[in-house]
């Protein structure tokens, strides 16, 4: 058996390139620690640290055939959390500049029963896209939206590993991102 972790970091990127697995596993192993400490010391918060590391792991192994290293792969990877996160900070200004908007809208008070029926319908239509989930992923979905728990008491609870239930978590927002619209979805997740 091929002891991976004997690889250099180059060749463990030219066997991701061939969507060897364990390869991915491996890069994975090596560098999620320090991406993660990486990160955390730019925001301060740990849940959207792991998300962003998360999601920088799930962007590297979706497009591992297409990547072309110009640098070696740790740099790849830190320089890929660097843009993850100026994603996650400009996200963010727009979110806060959307509330202030909207805080301003419900200063006013002129349509609230205009406002408490548009809010009932998105509400009726946010409650059926949630309903139409899969399932585990719907149970998955409510317990870490709509209970508050966290990844660990859900995966505790449910027997799951806790990448599982992340996975399911990301693909349940990606599914009613796709499918409320990002309009929608941004007053959702608000």
């Amino acid at each position: 058996m091929v002891d991976y972790k004997s690889y250099s970091d180059f060749e463990l990127a030219e066997l991701l390139q061939s969507g060897d697995q364990l390869a991915y596993t491996e890069i994975y192993n090596r560098f999620h620690g320090a991406l993660y400490i990486h990160v955390f010391n730019k925001l301060r918060n740990r849940e959207e640290a792991r998300d962003i590391v998360h999601e920088l792991f799930s962007s590297l192994w979706y497009n591992c055939r297409n990547l072309s290293l110009k640098t070696t792969l740790s740099g790849y990877l830190y320089t890929s959390a660097r843009y993850k996160i100026f994603d996650f900070i400009s996200h963010k200004d727009v979110e806060s500049k959307y509330i202030q908007s909207i805080g301003k809208f419900i200063e006013q008070d002129d349509c609230i029963t205009d406002h408490l029926v548009r809010e009932k319908e998105l509400n009726a239509m946010i409650e059926n896209e949630i309903a139409a989930l899969p399932p585990r992923m719907r149970e998955i979905f409510e317990l870490s939206r709509k209970q508050n728990f966290t990844h660990k008491e859900i995966a505790e609870l449910l027997g799951l590993s806790e990448k599982t239930v992340k996975k399911q978590v990301n693909n349940s927002l990606k599914v009613l991102r796709s499918k409320l619209g990002t309009a929608i979805f941004t007053a959702f997740i608000l």
